[in-house]
């Protein structure tokens, strides 16, 4: 047992106090460690579906009410030979607005290669699939 509680303290992030530890207050710095690992965890979480556009839940324990982000809306429109991409987002969806761009941007660069045959009805459809693909 004394093997695993000094594993135990060997994985936890220590003052630079040369004192003597004892056992209980070794255990006490272990749960908190591990207790502000998992708040940090989630605070991780709650920001990479922010910044993936994915609406949920605020379960700070703070606020009771449920706080969730605006859906971001993508209309696509074919004009002749252009084609018209409007995205809404918020401050919270940049992520999304950078990788829309990206994606109309492969897009151009695919149309723009020599083939046989009409591309443009081919090419709005694909760019439109990929685009709600990635929004919804």
């Amino acid at each position: 047992m004394k093997s695993l509680y000094s594993k135990l303290n060997s994985l936890v992030p220590h003052q630079t106090s040369r004192e003597a530890i004892t056992l209980p207050d070794q255990l006490d710095e272990a749960a908190n460690y591990i207790k502000r690992l998992q708040e940090k965890l989630e605070k991780m979480k709650e920001r990479k579906d922010n910044l993936m556009g994915f609406e949920r839940p605020n379960t700070s324990p703070n606020s009771g009410a449920m706080v969730g982000l605006k859906p971001p809306q993508i209309d696509i429109h074919e004009k002749g030979s252009a084609l018209e991409v409007v995205l809404i987002t918020g401050l919270d969806f940049q992520f999304m607005f950078n990788e829309t761009i990206r994606v109309l941007h492969e897009e151009v660069l695919r149309s723009s290669m020599p083939v046989e045959g009409p591309v443009l009805g081919h090419g709005a459809a694909r760019i439109s699939e990929r685009l709600k693909k990635f929004v919804f």
